[in-house]
């Protein structure tokens, strides 16, 4: 038990001696990695297929975490990692803002895109009809497959992602700060 101890207390030293945008960067990506590998899960363990709007938060996920990553093995050059930092936070507050749209969608607040809404426009002729039919998806933006609380998947992405950007931004600006 004292060994385990040891080398948490060694590791936890070591990433100490890191500047800290690339330590918010490592933050970024295991925080991000957290929320892309849970839609995962939902899609290929629960079974829950995603829409079209759903794959559109996964993208700026896909780009805080390399980001991160990437700030965290330019510890060398903390200027850099803030700047991937920055990044980083940036594809954050763009997944939570698509997903607070893609959650006002699923509560009728707004409209969202005809591809995933099950809407269908006016005046197609009956062939225009149903090839529009049979080459919709099936799977609607519109429509909330999982939720907790009250709060489907999207609105979570979009309050977890939030909240994880503004932490990394106030740490991003006490690290501004603290050099002068």
């Amino acid at each position: 038990m004292a060994a385990l101890d040891r080398t948490s207390s060694s590791q936890a030293g070591l990433l100490a001696q890191f500047p800290l945008p690339s330590q918010l960067g490592l933050v970024a990506a295991i925080g991000s990695g957290v929320l892309l590998g849970s839609a995962y899960f939902f899609q290929y363990v629960i079974g829950l297929a995603p829409c079209e709007m759903c794959l559109w938060q996964r993208w700026p996920h896909m780009v805080a975490i390399a980001a991160g990553l990437v700030a965290l093995a330019c510890y060398r050059t903390p200027r850099l990692a803030a700047m991937l930092l920055l990044v980083a936070i940036a594809g954050l507050v763009t997944t939570s803002a698509l997903g607070l749209f893609h959650a006002g969608v699923e509560l009728r607040w707004w409209q969202g895109p005809q591809a995933c809404s099950g809407t269908i426009p006016s005046g197609l002729s009956p062939e225009e009809l149903r090839k529009h039919l049979f080459s919709a998806r099936m799977v609607r933006c519109d429509q909330v497959a999982w939720s907790l609380l009250g709060i489907s998947m999207a609105g979570w992405n979009a309050i977890l992602s939030a909240l994880l950007a503004i932490g990394l931004a106030s740490g991003a600006a006490r690290w501004v700060k603290a050099r002068g």
